[in-house]
């Protein structure tokens, strides 16, 4: 009930900028220049390559995150499950009811029932996003935390592109820095305690309210 997915914000163009913003305040030592860049005044291309997915699935700081969020989800499901079944006898009840309720009282009933089913749903809704918003924040934690080490790997590599494994079909091994980068993460973030997003308050539906009825004339 409370499923989701959270996307991974793309990381390329923040390595980017990183990167070339710390290269620009340290020149690089002159290296010989390929034919091609004396003709075109081109750059020298270095690469560098990421399995940010990886890095989100085995990391410590993603895995607690990960125990904290399903242990989150737990909770609302057990919480939500229990409401549910007060719905379900509360609907048996009125049912049971039917034929001893004048056709107004019944609808009287069957409008308030119907309003705290309406209420129900945006909490489920409400609880849905705030689990997704929590999740989200910590990701994000994580994900400056390795913009950060990438950048200052790459810069010792002398790179100047850093991309996105999930982004090629074949590439050199030795142009992959993730166990590198993994291994620095977690020294660096070792543990992440997820920073949790209330659910905001779902104000009560307020009761319809039956047509007057016309005055009698005399």
């Amino acid at each position: 009930m409370l499923a989701f997915r959270v996307g991974v914000i793309p990381l390329a163009c923040v390595f980017l900028l990183s990167i070339a913003t710390a290269q620009a305040q340290q020149p690089a030592p002159a290296q010989p220049t390929p034919p091609a860049a004396l003709a075109t005044g081109a750059p020298q291309l270095t690469v560098v390559v990421v399995d940010v997915q990886k890095l989100l699935q085995e990391s410590k700081a993603a895995k607690m995150v990960r125990q904290q969020i399903e242990a989150k989800r737990a909770e609302y499901a057990k919480e939500i499950s229990h409401q549910e079944d007060e719905l379900r006898k509360e609907r048996d009840a009125l049912q049971r009811q039917q034929p001893a309720l004048s056709q107004e009282a019944l609808n009287t009933k069957g409008r308030e029932f119907q309003q705290k089913v309406n209420d129900l749903d945006r909490t489920v809704q409400a609880k849905r996003q705030a689990l997704e918003k929590s999740n989200a924040d910590a990701l994000q934690k994580i994900q400056e935390s390795m913009v950060k080490i990438i950048t200052a790997i790459a810069k010792d590599r002398k790179a100047n592109l850093v991309l996105q494994r999930s982004e090629l079909v074949l590439f050199d091994q030795q142009f992959d820095i993730t166990d590198q980068v993994l291994q620095k993460l977690d020294e660096e973030l070792p543990t992440l305690n997820v920073s949790f997003v209330e659910p905001q308050p779902v104000a009560p539906t307020p009761a319809a309210e039956a047509p007057a009825k016309p005055p009698k004339k005399k």
